[in-house]
């Protein structure tokens, strides 16, 4: 049985996760996350750390938090997260109407690229 790698690059990181390494430098950035750095500056990640990304993509992409809400749901203080921060819609017929709002922004925008 191989023992599982402790630290990751930025780049094998975002594989595991399945995002552009431009995600989490900018996830690091916004979540004040501290990686490890070698003598050369290249960021090293460890096991916790992966897990920390984990659970900052599945509160933005499944869950549908802002980066504030977000921020509020891992900080260990338990703060809760009021309505505003999270950005799915619940009720069906306002996803229909967003859903044709946006359709609607989409074919005015293609008539303006055709003028231009």
């Amino acid at each position: 049985m191989r023992m599982q790698k402790k630290q990751f690059r930025i780049g094998e990181l975002a594989d595991k996760l399945g995002v552009e390494k431009f995600v989490v430098r900018f996830w690091e950035k916004e979540f004040n996350i501290k990686t490890n750095r070698s003598t050369g500056r290249q960021r090293y990640y460890t096991e916790q750390d992966l897990e920390t990304f984990k659970q900052i993509k599945c509160l933005l992409y499944k869950e549908g938090f802002t980066i504030a809400g977000a921020k509020k749901k891992i900080e260990p203080d338990g703060k809760t997260i009021i309505a505003s921060q999270k950005t799915t819609m619940e009720d069906e017929p306002q996803q229909e109407e967003f859903i044709q709002q946006c359709l609607h922004v989409q074919r005015q925008l293609l008539k303006l690229r055709d003028l231009l």
